[in-house]
């Protein structure tokens, strides 16, 4: 189904790998142009390689999203080379240490809460702006997780950030509304991803989390993708302040592993 993209500008932080390259190289199918963040440079470059395989059109701005002055250039460069900024999806998250709140050290949680939590109102805060400036209108989407909704021994952190992004979600689709911008976030469970794998990665850590997801397998990255796509288009014109779960039946209900 065409989701009417042509001609429009998005910005996909943690666009260097996993749930943001697909996101990246969606957009630039649907005919958007796509400016790719990221820490890693070579990644992020191999992601444009991608997006211009399709016939896309776009630019890597190495950025780091705890950083104000880098998201602040990062927005500053999308709209010098296009002109405008349509479309964000704020992808860029670490899983930080899977550890007991006990021997969490304040480095780590300093580090993950300024990259998820932190990173996410800095780059609403610089996109807002400049949709603003614009005249108003515009689409946001927000990297949360199955873990915004509930809680999760050993990954405290990882957990309060993401829950910290649906209430980011919330209070800024309600300052945009009346001016037309739509912020929504996306709520995954495991996906196939560079982080699942280290998270997940070692066989009976993935058997057992396999077991809380019912439709038996884990998501893929074109499967989220396709859902941040749809939402930040015209499409999904009447959303905003919502999240979409994805997760294979993960909240559903309580599902121990078999």
């Amino acid at each position: 189904m065409a989701r009417d993209l042509n001609g429009k500008v998005a910005i996909v932080t943690g666009g260097t790998s996993g749930i943001g390259r697909d996101t990246a190289i969606l957009f630039a199918k649907e005919g958007a142009k796509v400016v790719v963040a990221g820490r890693r440079e070579v990644e992020g470059k191999e992601t444009m390689d991608l997006v211009r395989g399709e016939g896309g059109d776009g630019l890597f701005v190495k950025t780091d999203v705890s950083k104000a002055a880098d998201v602040q250039a990062l927005v500053q460069k999308t709209v010098e080379k296009f002109g405008r900024l349509d479309i964000a999806f704020n992808n860029a998250g670490v899983e930080g240490e899977w550890i007991p709140i006990v021997d969490q050290s304040e480095e780590a949680w300093d580090s993950t809460i300024n990259i998820n939590l932190k990173g996410v109102w800095l780059c609403l805060k610089y996109e807002i702006r400049q949709m603003l400036k614009q005249g108003g209108g515009g689409a946001i989407c927000n990297m949360s997780s199955v873990s915004g909704w509930m809680g999760s021994a050993g990954a405290a952190t990882y957990s309060a950030s993401k829950h910290g992004v649906i209430g980011l979600t919330k209070s800024a689709a309600l300052e945009t509304a009346r001016s037309g911008i739509r912020v929504n976030a996306v709520c995954p469970a495991v996906i196939e991803t560079p982080m699942g794998e280290r998270i997940f990665g070692e066989p009976e850590m993935r058997k057992f989390a396999l077991g809380f997801h019912p439709i038996g397998r884990f998501g893929t990255p074109i499967e989220v993708a396709e859902a941040v796509v749809w939402m930040c288009s015209d499409k999904a014109s009447f959303m905003t302040g919502q999240s979409l779960i994805l997760d294979g039946g993960f909240l559903a209900g309580p599902n121990p592993p078999a």
